[in-house]
């Protein structure tokens, strides 16, 4: 179960459990009146709407004769993964060290920084001036920033 647990961290479980009853050929609204609830919930979970919770997902694990928990613990993963989004929103250099022609392609509040950090690093090391360089190697980290370089000036 663990392998299976890495491979799909950060996806809903609702689309684990739609998967696994397209591929038991299992009937929606069918499942969820056998495990005592209503079709709109699960369709509702499938579609990624509604979240698990322990008591639903205690009942499905037993239909289905899976490991216990194993819905909560996607569900857990998932909400990691969304809480991690919501935190990098927040995430970003101080944007009033930047002149606005260093980004001047693209809206500086929409850059994901933590994922675009190699072209971010590489745009402000090749265009930008001691200021700007200096702000994302305080955001960075000196060790990041010397890593992405060293790699991109062998490439």
């Amino acid at each position: 179960m663990n392998k299976n647990i890495s491979i799909l961290k950060g996806i809903h479980p609702g689309i684990v459990l739609d998967r696994e009853l397209k591929k038991r050929n299992l009937a929606k609204g069918r499942f969820a009146l056998t495990i005592g609830e209503y079709p709109q919930t699960i369709s509702s979970i499938t579609k990624g709407k509604r979240d698990m919770n322990t008591s639903l997902s205690l009942k499905i694990e037993h239909a289905l004769e899976m490991d216990e928990g194993y819905f909560m613990i996607l569900q857990v993963y998932y909400d990691i993964k969304k809480s991690k989004q919501q935190q990098q929103v927040n995430y970003h250099p101080d944007f009033s060290l930047f002149r606005p022609a260093l980004f001047w392609d693209t809206d500086i509040n929409k850059i994901a920084w933590e994922k675009q950090k190699k072209p971010v690093i590489i745009r402000v090391f090749e265009r930008g001036n001691d200021q700007e360089k200096a702000e994302i190697i305080r955001f960075y980290g000196k060790k990041t920033v010397d890593e992405i370089l060293k790699v991109w000036k062998t490439e």
